[in-house]
């Protein structure tokens, strides 16, 4: 199992997009607050549809509370200053991939937090800012489980 982390996420629709993403792979979604939205929101909803009850997703109050409920688990936070390519790693059954605020990605406190290494990129064309929040844990989720054989999933 992976688990994905969206660090203050302000969508909703890419929340609801996780949300949907984390059922269909058997992800574990964490929300870190604050939230840009509320979770009743009819925009998440509407992403999400009605995967809510097939999706595990637990919502926490900072940064150290999710990373003590994490704790001991190797985490790769995806960033645009990355120093590698998410597909250069050989992910692990457990790993956590974090990811920033659609806006201003994630602040240099949190990313001090990680191990050397651990930040990770998704290519893309010069000049351009960032990939849609959802695209991107789709994108990465996609090849770590691609790497652990696509475990659990249907035929």
């Amino acid at each position: 199992m992976l688990d994905i982390v969206l660090y203050q996420p302000e969508i909703p629709p890419n929340t609801g997009n996780s949300i949907r993403l984390a059922a269909n792979t058997g992800a574990h979604l964490h929300l870190v607050r604050p939230l840009g939205f509320d979770l009743s929101d009819r925009q998440l909803a509407r992403a999400g549809l009605d995967y809510h009850d097939l999706a595990r997703v637990s919502v926490h109050d900072d940064f150290d509370a999710c990373c003590r409920v994490l704790a001991g688990r190797r985490m790769f936070a995806l960033s645009t200053k990355g120093e590698q390519r998410y597909d250069k790693v050989e992910y692990r059954e457990g790993d956590v991939l974090l990811f920033g605020r659609e806006t201003s990605g994630l602040p240099a406190d949190v990313l001090s937090k990680l191990p050397q290494g651990s930040m990770l990129r998704i290519p893309m064309c010069p000049s351009n800012r960032s990939v849609n929040l959802s695209n991107a844990v789709a994108v990465v989720v996609f090849e770590a489980w691609r790497q652990l054989g696509f475990a659990g999933a249907a035929r």
